[in-house]
């Protein structure tokens, strides 16, 4: 069992950045694939950003070029680093982990999720 904790969200305004982090548990994280996925109210919950075990990065495309995924194996923890955040960004954040080691972009091929992180952004 993984169980993963996120950090990091708060209320900004349009240009700002801000680190989400997500700690996980367990002795095998580094095999696993992690993903940030994002949930607007009244919406469904999109893909973010996905790094497989190898290091491999995925990105939506309304993120590409100001959200960076990473991880560190020896802290047990994935970070998603964003940038010129705009009012749209306005989500909870959730971190999603897979047991296996690929990358994929839809919800239900993560075994493990976080409870939430809350990402405001003001115009």
């Amino acid at each position: 069992q993984v169980q993963l904790v996120e950090s990091g969200g708060g209320l900004v305004q349009a240009g700002d950045s801000l680190r989400l982090s997500c700690a996980a548990s367990g002795r095998t994280f580094s095999s696993y694939a992690m993903g940030w996925f994002r949930q607007a109210p009244g919406k469904e919950r999109d893909f973010v950003a996905a790094l497989s075990s190898g290091g491999s990065t995925d990105y939506a495309d309304s993120v590409k070029g100001r959200f960076t995924i990473s991880r560190d194996n020896a802290k047990n923890t994935v970070y998603l680093q964003v940038n010129n955040l705009k009012p749209e960004d306005t989500a909870v954040y959730y971190c999603a982990a897979r047991r296996r080691g690929t990358i994929r972009v839809y919800a239900t091929a993560y075994d493990y999720w976080g409870q939430g992180t809350q990402v405001t952004v003001s115009s």
